[in-house]
């Protein structure tokens, strides 16, 4: 292939603004990759190139569009941008750029496309389709782009140990890549980012973490945390991910390794949900397990409390990857710390009153919570899978009944603690507090319904034990 059919208005109106500036003007990156390898996704962004000025050319194509579109200049970078119909266009002038040792800035010069080229990061990004109007639609393919897209490869243009020590973050974008594209890394690029992986730590967190979140939000995820091992990333920028690694064997008695399973229950959950957060909770399941593993004689080894260490976990590592520290990190910890609960309702005889606790404990977030626990079922043997579950779909048959029957999902207490004061005629106190967990108990354990008439009668009985009086 050396010619692409491009039939939208923008490339034409580019085509028309490049030659009226006498610019040569090409259409390059994510957008020619992903057209060549008939990707049938809604692009939100796509970036133009110049041999020229990269402002004058938005700003021309801007005009020729609509008198109403806001070109957004950075003029430091030379770039211009503006957003057209629901996409973001940006446009550059070709350049060439040199780094220095300690920064990823690089010192841009004007440059020739053949200079923009070679400042990409991989073959495959490299390429470009002409917009002018005696090569329209023709590819410009400097490095074998088009070859690497059909051997499936992620390939550096240049010399890949000056391209990542120039740009580190590359590094991470090459492991990106072959998850999302499910793309092989060349042997030598390969090698390169495990030679230059100490240099990532000049990259800001804020850029790291939109790599890992684009990695976790891949189709098959374990693809590019193996590769983040391998290439000695993994421990620089994620070190309680990589301490899951490894089985220690004692008395003939080994366990599982807990990062290998914890990519599969990744993967497991990526296969129900593209919700990051019900991700990331799958990612740090078990993440408190090298802090409590023991042996015991008796049973081997154990994890105890590794859901509440877990759960403590998850703050600091939101924090150092700067993630929310507000809903969405309470979704994780929550997550974290009921894991292990629905498991042995699954094995056992369910009682209603256990179904009215994890609903209780789980609130909303119960299904978010059932789907996590299924994906954590990574025995190898596919009866023993099929088995836990067909339980766990009796546990959710349970749950819809009860909370049918109970309405625990979104538990509000049926007697207030203001309404406790003024019938018994308390200032705030103890006994108030004892009163609403009782009647909260009762109702869990099924004594009585989730309602206000029972929930009152057995106020007065809880008051009367405690020996309050009633109000006159």
């Amino acid at each position: 292939m050396n010619k692409v059919n491009l039939s939208d208005k923008i490339f034409s109106t580019i085509s028309k603004a490049g030659k009226e500036l006498n610019y040569p003007v090409y259409v390059v990156g994510g957008y020619v990759r992903d057209q060549l390898l008939g990707r049938n996704k809604q692009d939100k962004d796509i970036d133009f190139v110049c041999v020229g000025s990269g402002i004058k050319f938005a700003k021309k194509t801007a005009s020729l569009l609509s008198n109403k579109i806001k070109v957004t200049v950075f003029k430091n970078y030379g770039t211009a941008m503006f957003k057209y119909d629901g996409v973001e266009y940006e446009f550059v002038g070709a350049r060439k750029e040199s780094y220095q040792r300690n920064s990823r800035n690089p010192i841009v010069e004007e440059g020739t496309l053949q200079d923009d080229q070679n400042r990409r990061d991989f073959t495959i990004n490299a390429l470009a389709i002409s917009l002018n109007e005696e090569t329209f639609g023709e590819i410009v393919d400097s490095f074998g782009g088009i070859l690497d897209l059909e051997y499936k490869l992620i390939k550096t243009p240049l010399n890949p140990d000056i391209t990542f020590s120039d740009d580190p973050l590359r590094m991470l974008r090459a492991v990106r890549f072959a998850c999302q594209l499910n793309f092989s890394i060349d042997e030598k690029t390969l090698e390169a980012i495990t030679r230059n992986s100490s240099r990532i730590e000049i990259i800001s967190q804020e850029r790291i973490t939109t790599e890992i979140n684009k990695i976790i939000l891949s189709k098959k995820p374990s693809i590019g945390f193996k590769l983040l091992e391998k290439t000695k990333l993994l421990p620089i920028i994620f070190p309680e991910l990589e301490n899951l690694k490894g089985v220690d064997i004692r008395n003939g008695q080994g366990h599982k390794d807990n990062f290998y399973h914890t990519l599969e229950v990744l993967d497991n959950i990526s296969r129900n949900t593209s919700n990051l957060w019900l991700r990331w909770a799958a990612i740090l399941h078990d993440i408190a397990k090298p802090k409590t593993k023991r042996f015991e004689a008796k049973v081997g080894w154990t994890f105890h409390g590794h859901e509440v260490v877990g759960a403590r976990m998850v703050k600091p590592i939101f924090k150092k990857f700067k993630l929310p520290l507000s809903a969405e990190m309470r979704f994780v910890e929550k997550l974290v710390r009921l894991h292990l609960r629905p498991i042995p309702l699954s094995r056992d005889e369910i009682s209603d009153s256990a179904i009215r606790r994890l609903i209780f404990d789980a609130g909303e977030d119960i299904d978010s919570l059932m789907i996590l626990c299924e994906a954590d079922i990574t025995s190898k043997n596919k009866e023993k899978v099929k088995k836990y579950l067909k339980n766990f779909e009796f546990v959710r048959e349970k749950i819809v009944e009860i909370e049918e029957k109970d309405s625990i999902r979104n538990f509000q207490p049926p007697i207030s603690g203001e309404y406790i004061m003024e019938v018994f005629n308390l200032k705030p106190c103890r006994e108030i507090g004892t009163i609403k967990n009782q009647i909260k108990e009762a109702i869990l354990e099924g004594e009585i319904k989730n309602d206000y008439e029972e929930a009152k009668l057995l106020m007065y009985k809880l008051g009367k034990d405690l020996g309050l009086q009633k109000a006159q």
